[in-house]
């Protein structure tokens, strides 16, 4: 799963844009947790288009705005068979940049939280996104993709997010072009290395976004 992540500038972070075509700098968001907005990037008629959006998504026949169900994280395996997936998924994909995620494992009966990052590059997480229109305001909402995890991540979590390669970004975004449900994007492998280092229990207060917080407070580890 993916339940917190980062959006810290960075050369990597400033690359990743590049690549998009996006000339703009992001906010910095730190600590970022389920029905927080994030920034989304969709695929328009003159380009990428770059929007905030809530993590949580409210398919546009819900009736209401709920977090009844969890809906900020969508399995591959599943997308074109949920309800509330399997149309995003076949013309409404998207992608959120962040600088790392984190996540928590158990080690001497307590949660550990982690933060995994790539040491030169930002991260591209495949998302699905809706629009809900039964309020007063049109309501943009997204869930991040997960994958299997690769066997390396594997001690940590049994699900990873789904990283898009480079060369996978174009036709991730283009809706016009059907993706099926064993595409390769979803493989489960590491695309590119991943550095992972311990940090203070204090970050699994969604409430703390001291970016300090995110320094490491052990052994690091890299998987590759």
């Amino acid at each position: 799963m993916c339940g917190r992540f980062n959006v810290i500038d960075s050369p990597g972070l400033q690359q990743l844009l590049r690549d998009l075509g996006i000339d703009l700098s992001l906010p910095q968001a730190v600590n970022v947790a389920p029905t927080e907005q994030v920034t989304l990037v969709r695929l328009g008629d003159a380009g990428p288009v770059v929007g905030a959006a809530r993590w949580w998504l409210t398919p546009s026949w819900a009736k209401e705005v709920s977090q009844a169900y969890s809906m900020f994280n969508a399995r591959s395996e599943t997308l074109a068979k949920s309800p509330a997936f399997r149309g995003p998924f076949r013309r409404q994909r998207g992608l959120v940049p962040m600088s790392s995620f984190i996540e928590w494992r158990m080690e001497e009966g307590i949660k550990q939280p982690w933060l995994i990052s790539n040491e030169q590059q930002a991260l591209a997480v495949a998302a699905l996104w809706d629009v809900w229109e039964g309020g007063d305001t049109p309501l943009l909402s997204c869930t991040l993709v997960t994958t299997a995890a690769a066997p390396a991540f594997k001690p940590w979590h049994k699900r990873m997010p789904v990283i898009l390669g480079t060369d996978e970004h174009t036709r991730w975004l283009d809706n016009s072009q059907a993706i099926a449900p064993d595409d390769d994007i979803f493989r489960s492998e590491l695309k590119a290395p991943l550095l992972l280092k311990p940090l203070p229990r204090s970050v699994s207060n969604a409430r703390n976004k001291d970016p300090d917080a995110m320094a490491g407070i052990g052994d690091e580890v890299m998987l590759s």
